[in-house]
């Protein structure tokens, strides 16, 4: 399942401590909900891709509405500078994309490219942050 941020506004780039409310917030909802688990959660600059195990019984797009609005409520709860980036008070876009996991699907090949998630941005940040100080000595 991948989750855009509101008007792509790099939330996760701009304001720490986003990204471990998200993680964190996640772990609680496997401990309230027994037929969900996320096996990686993948953040980028601007979109979350979750890879959440769950029963067949369990409609995909419960999985998206539980997710996002428990997230959101937590991160807007911790970190409130968040909610003056955002107009409107949204974190999330009302859309998602979401798709699932055949015995055809290879699992392993999509945990490791949700896990990768945001490594290269991440890089090139960090790159361009040590740049920056090395021209300000």
């Amino acid at each position: 399942m991948v989750c855009p941020v509101k008007y792509r506004r790099l939330v996760f780039q701009d304001v720490d401590g986003v990204e471990q409310v998200i993680k964190e917030t996640c772990l609680e909802i496997e401990k309230r909900y027994d037929d969900l688990y996320f096996v990686e959660i993948g953040i980028d600059r601007d979109r979350v891709h979750f890879l959440v195990q769950s029963v067949p019984m369990v409609n995909p797009s419960q999985i998206s509405q539980v997710v996002k609005s428990i997230t959101v409520r937590e991160v807007f709860k911790k970190v409130p500078t968040v909610k003056q980036m955002l107009w409107g008070g949204r974190f999330w876009t009302i859309g998602y994309y979401i798709n699932t996991i055949g015995k055809s699907g290879n699992e392993e090949a999509i945990r490791k490219y949700v896990k990768e998630q945001g490594l290269k941005y991440q890089q090139i940040y960090r790159k361009q942050l040590n740049t920056l100080q090395l021209a300000a000595r």
